[in-house]
């Protein structure tokens, strides 16, 4: 058993270990003073293992009725969106980018894609009175080096940007520090982040929504011409798996493609979403993966946007 991809403290990973304790049936055969003797934890941290083993076990997670008339935690809010911090652009999508599904990004260069991507970084850390999520963001840079000039020079101006938001809530809110940067070049180095560092960032609850600049790239140099077919699989594989982690921890995925249209959405969506409905094993219905399309207009030319959503999957 690889305990490092469970959410535990190192400390708990390291006395796992230390005792030689390798599955998860021997935990759950073990009482809890057993556990504290044999790891030297204390009582604490052995219920905080005990809690984790078992929602790992679970499939579905138990909420009270409660929980599903307050709706605390936002589970059911089937129709929630991620504001993008501009009115007039979530006037057109209705709200803001859906919680739930994979958002492509597309348009020419210096249409505004980054833009865009990097102020939805700032938004989702905005209390959810104010169309954020109260977490953090991951940025997955394929191709060019992360904008970290351009982030600095929005944080700085959320002031500005913001005004529908208190000075003193902005004060508080350390933006930079909640804007994880991941540099994949590779599928490799690629498969590894979405399926190790960013499942674990999204078990913590450190982060909800993840941008990917740019899934395209990836394939440019990887694959030839003759080669669609491998192409295919790796890109239904990475769509399952996207839309897994989307759909789990009700986590928005931007993708970005430089593109001039449909051409650019039909060779990659239309694959991620075969892969969606074939790959989920029911988990979550198929018919309610959602695939949605950002349209940019060449130039940025203002806030004007159209917004595709694509029908449910038959």
């Amino acid at each position: 058993m690889d305990w490092d991809q469970f959410d535990l403290n190192p400390k708990t990973v390291a006395a796992l270990k230390k005792a030689d304790i390798k599955s998860i049936k021997e935990i759950l055969n073990l009482s809890g003073a057993d556990l504290q003797r044999l790891m030297k934890l204390s009582s604490a941290d052995i219920q905080c293992l005990l809690k984790t083993v078992s929602r790992t076990l679970r499939k579905n997670s138990t909420l009270t009725a409660l929980q599903l008339y307050q709706d605390k935690d936002h589970l059911t809010s089937q129709h929630q969106r991620l504001s993008l911090g501009c009115s007039v652009l979530d006037n057109l999508l209705k709200g803001g980018i859906p919680l739930v599904g994979i958002t492509e990004l597309a348009g020419e260069s210096s249409a505004g894609k980054t833009q865009i991507s990097l102020q939805l970084c700032l938004c989702v850390q905005y209390p959810y009175k104010y169309g954020g999520l109260e977490s953090g963001a991951v940025y997955i840079c394929t191709e060019d080096a992360f904008p970290s000039k351009r982030l600095q020079q929005l944080i700085e101006q959320q002031h500005q940007l913001r005004a529908d938001v208190p000075a003193e809530i902005i004060q508080k809110i350390k933006f930079g520090n909640s804007i994880f940067v991941e540099h994949a070049a590779d599928l490799d180095t690629f498969h590894k982040c979405i399926t190790q560092r960013l499942s674990l960032l999204l078990a913590r609850g450190m982060v909800r929504l993840v941008v990917i600049d740019s899934i395209a790239a990836l394939f440019r140099c990887e694959f030839g011409v003759s080669e669609s077919i491998v192409k295919a699989r790796y890109l239904q594989t990475f769509g399952a798996q996207l839309h897994s982690l989307s759909t789990r921890f009700r986590t928005p995925i931007m993708c970005i493609n430089q593109g001039n249209g449909q051409q650019s959405c039909s060779s990659t969506w239309n694959n991620l979403g075969k892969s969606a409905a074939d790959e989920t094993d029911g988990q979550p219905d198929p018919k309610e993966l959602k695939f949605n399309q950002l349209m940019l207009p060449n130039g940025g030319s203002g806030p004007q946007a159209a917004i595709k959503d694509s029908c449910s999957l038959k």
